[in-house]
């Protein structure tokens, strides 16, 4: 199946979207990575916030401070989060998990 044909402004204006994405992400997580921010702040951000729930799990686990790749992976698996799973697809469980040990 081929993607779908743009018009030059379309396109555009979906690498500007994506770039934004990009931003937000990435500042989510320095701030996490500063401390400015803490984890629970950040489930209550992404409730409100599309762009912050589309955040992978591993990646906002390795951004807290003291983790790190290995880490954060041993935690996923400790709870049976899946490798690509993002925050907004973290189940209940999960999540109160993840809050016990870093909220």
């Amino acid at each position: 199946m081929a993607p779908p044909e743009l018009s030059d402004d379309q396109r555009k204006a979906a690498l500007e979207r994506a770039a934004h994405a990009r931003r937000v992400r990435a500042e989510v997580k320095q701030l996490l990575k500063m401390g400015t921010i803490t984890f629970p702040e950040l489930l209550q951000r992404a409730a409100d916030d599309d762009l912050v729930a589309g955040i992978k799990v591993a990646a906002i686990l390795e951004s807290l401070p003291g983790n790190g790749k290995v880490k954060a992976k041993r935690i996923m698996e400790q709870h049976g989060i899946a490798p690509n799973r993002r925050i907004r697809g973290l189940g209940a469980r999960q999540r109160e998990a993840l809050l016990e040990l870093f909220g």
